[in-house]
Protein backbone atom coordinates (compact mmCIF):
# COMPACT_ATOMS: atom_id res chain seq x y z
CA UNK A 1 0.00 0.00 0.00
CA UNK A 2 1.16 3.84 -0.78
CA UNK A 3 2.63 5.56 2.07
CA UNK A 4 0.27 8.33 3.02
CA UNK A 5 1.78 11.52 4.19
CA UNK A 6 -0.71 14.55 5.36
CA UNK A 7 1.07 17.92 5.25
CA UNK A 8 -0.64 20.95 6.14
CA UNK A 9 -0.17 24.13 8.42
CA UNK A 10 -3.38 23.90 10.19
CA UNK A 11 -3.28 20.76 12.90
CA UNK A 12 -6.40 20.09 13.53
CA UNK A 13 -7.06 19.62 9.29
CA UNK A 14 -4.06 17.25 9.45
CA UNK A 15 -5.43 15.37 12.42
CA UNK A 16 -8.94 15.35 11.17
CA UNK A 17 -7.65 13.81 7.83
CA UNK A 18 -5.23 11.16 9.63
CA UNK A 19 -8.29 9.86 11.80
CA UNK A 20 -10.97 9.65 8.56
CA UNK A 21 -8.20 7.50 6.60
CA UNK A 22 -7.28 5.73 9.61
CA UNK A 23 -10.51 4.62 10.30
CA UNK A 24 -11.25 3.79 6.76
CA UNK A 25 -8.22 1.37 6.54
CA UNK A 26 -5.73 3.74 5.08
CA UNK A 27 -2.52 4.09 7.74
CA UNK A 28 -1.15 7.06 7.75
CA UNK A 29 2.61 7.43 7.45
CA UNK A 30 3.51 10.85 8.75
CA UNK A 31 1.95 14.24 9.48
CA UNK A 32 4.32 17.53 8.60
CA UNK A 33 3.62 20.64 8.99
CA UNK A 34 6.09 22.33 7.00
CA UNK A 35 8.23 22.28 3.67
CA UNK A 36 11.57 21.06 5.17
CA UNK A 37 9.70 18.30 7.48
CA UNK A 38 7.98 17.03 4.66
CA UNK A 39 11.02 17.11 2.58
CA UNK A 40 12.91 14.96 4.42
CA UNK A 41 10.18 12.67 5.21
CA UNK A 42 9.40 12.24 1.24
CA UNK A 43 13.39 12.44 0.45
CA UNK A 44 13.32 8.87 2.66
CA UNK A 45 10.09 7.36 0.74
CA UNK A 46 10.46 5.65 -2.55
CA UNK A 47 6.56 6.33 -3.55
CA UNK A 48 3.56 7.31 -1.77
CA UNK A 49 0.70 9.94 -1.83
CA UNK A 50 1.21 13.24 -0.06
CA UNK A 51 -2.05 14.95 0.53
CA UNK A 52 -1.82 18.64 1.10
CA UNK A 53 -4.33 20.22 3.93
CA UNK A 54 -4.61 23.54 2.35
CA UNK A 55 -1.21 25.72 1.90
CA UNK A 56 2.28 24.87 3.75
CA UNK A 57 3.50 28.54 4.62
CA UNK A 58 6.70 28.13 2.97
CA UNK A 59 6.44 25.83 -0.23
CA UNK A 60 3.59 25.91 -2.72
CA UNK A 61 1.80 22.58 -4.43
CA UNK A 62 3.56 23.14 -7.47
CA UNK A 63 6.93 23.50 -6.22
CA UNK A 64 6.66 19.91 -4.20
CA UNK A 65 4.88 18.51 -7.56
CA UNK A 66 8.29 19.69 -9.62
CA UNK A 67 10.28 17.93 -6.78
CA UNK A 68 8.13 14.82 -5.92
CA UNK A 69 6.16 14.65 -8.74
CA UNK A 70 7.59 11.42 -10.28
CA UNK A 71 7.81 9.88 -6.90
CA UNK A 72 4.10 10.45 -5.58
CA UNK A 73 0.69 11.03 -6.20
CA UNK A 74 -0.46 14.45 -4.32
CA UNK A 75 -3.88 15.63 -3.71
CA UNK A 76 -4.44 18.96 -2.81
CA UNK A 77 -7.70 19.71 -0.57
CA UNK A 78 -8.29 24.00 -0.37
CA UNK A 79 -10.51 26.34 -0.71
CA UNK A 80 -11.43 27.19 -3.75
CA UNK A 81 -8.37 30.03 -4.06
CA UNK A 82 -6.11 27.78 -2.90
CA UNK A 83 -6.98 25.54 -5.95
CA UNK A 84 -7.11 28.11 -9.03
CA UNK A 85 -3.93 29.01 -7.51
CA UNK A 86 -2.47 26.06 -8.31
CA UNK A 87 -0.56 25.78 -11.81
CA UNK A 88 0.34 22.17 -12.19
CA UNK A 89 -2.06 20.05 -13.77
CA UNK A 90 -0.72 16.66 -12.28
CA UNK A 91 -1.92 17.86 -9.04
CA UNK A 92 -5.75 16.35 -7.74
CA UNK A 93 -7.63 18.66 -6.36
CA UNK A 94 -10.68 18.29 -3.98
CA UNK A 95 -12.08 21.80 -3.04
CA UNK A 96 -13.26 22.71 0.32
CA UNK A 97 -15.55 22.12 2.09
CA UNK A 98 -15.57 18.10 0.58
CA UNK A 99 -17.46 15.29 1.94
CA UNK A 100 -15.80 12.30 3.76
CA UNK A 101 -17.06 10.03 0.57
CA UNK A 102 -15.33 12.65 -1.85
CA UNK A 103 -11.93 12.59 0.14
CA UNK A 104 -11.88 8.88 0.48
CA UNK A 105 -13.00 8.38 -3.01
CA UNK A 106 -9.81 10.55 -4.15
CA UNK A 107 -7.71 8.69 -1.75
CA UNK A 108 -8.89 5.25 -3.26
CA UNK A 109 -8.17 6.67 -6.95
CA UNK A 110 -5.13 7.89 -6.20
CA UNK A 111 -3.74 4.82 -4.18
CA UNK A 112 -5.39 3.38 -7.30
CA UNK A 113 -2.95 5.16 -9.46
CA UNK A 114 -0.13 4.37 -7.64
CA UNK A 115 -0.07 0.79 -7.65
CA UNK A 116 -0.34 1.09 -11.54
CA UNK A 117 2.09 3.73 -12.11
CA UNK A 118 5.07 2.83 -9.96
CA UNK A 119 7.13 -0.30 -10.91
CA UNK A 120 8.31 -2.12 -7.52
CA UNK A 121 11.89 -0.67 -6.75
CA UNK A 122 13.84 -3.33 -5.62
CA UNK A 123 16.93 -3.34 -3.18
CA UNK A 124 19.34 -3.46 -5.97
CA UNK A 125 18.16 -0.32 -7.28
CA UNK A 126 17.59 1.77 -4.23
CA UNK A 127 21.25 0.85 -3.25
CA UNK A 128 22.39 2.48 -6.84
CA UNK A 129 20.29 5.29 -5.79
CA UNK A 130 22.32 6.33 -2.79
CA UNK A 131 25.43 5.03 -3.97
CA UNK A 132 25.16 7.83 -6.82
CA UNK A 133 23.56 10.07 -4.35
CA UNK A 134 26.66 9.73 -2.06
CA UNK A 135 28.99 10.26 -5.12
CA UNK A 136 27.69 13.62 -6.17
CA UNK A 137 27.18 14.98 -3.14
CA UNK A 138 31.10 14.29 -2.44
CA UNK A 139 31.87 15.49 -6.23
CA UNK A 140 29.43 17.95 -6.28
CA UNK A 141 29.50 19.59 -2.69
CA UNK A 142 25.25 18.89 -2.82
CA UNK A 143 23.21 18.16 0.28
CA UNK A 144 21.38 14.74 -0.02
CA UNK A 145 18.23 16.60 -1.07
CA UNK A 146 20.21 18.60 -4.03
CA UNK A 147 21.55 15.23 -5.19
CA UNK A 148 17.98 12.81 -4.62
CA UNK A 149 16.59 16.22 -7.21
CA UNK A 150 19.46 15.92 -9.49
CA UNK A 151 19.09 12.46 -10.21
CA UNK A 152 15.48 12.24 -10.31
CA UNK A 153 15.13 15.54 -12.57
CA UNK A 154 17.45 14.18 -14.79
CA UNK A 155 15.85 10.94 -15.15
CA UNK A 156 12.35 12.19 -15.32
CA UNK A 157 13.78 14.58 -18.45
CA UNK A 158 15.72 12.24 -20.10
CA UNK A 159 12.66 9.30 -19.96
CA UNK A 160 15.22 7.00 -17.36
CA UNK A 161 14.47 5.21 -14.35
CA UNK A 162 16.76 6.29 -11.71
CA UNK A 163 17.90 3.45 -10.45
CA UNK A 164 19.24 3.33 -14.94
CA UNK A 165 20.37 6.92 -14.26
CA UNK A 166 22.27 5.96 -11.03
CA UNK A 167 24.04 3.42 -12.54
CA UNK A 168 25.39 5.59 -15.42
CA UNK A 169 26.70 7.50 -12.93
CA UNK A 170 28.56 5.05 -10.66
CA UNK A 171 30.22 4.20 -14.17
CA UNK A 172 30.91 7.51 -14.83
CA UNK A 173 29.07 8.01 -17.80
CA UNK A 174 26.56 10.24 -16.71
CA UNK A 175 26.14 13.94 -15.33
Amino acid sequence: MARIVIAGSSEQSREQLSKLLSSSGYPVYRLCTHAGELRRVLNDCDDGLLILAGQLPDCSADELFWDYGAQVQILLIAKPPVLEACDETGIFRLALPASRQAVLGAVEMLTQLHRMRLPRRGADGRELIEEAKRLLMRRDGLTEPQAHRVLQQYAMNHGLRMADYAAQIIKGDGG
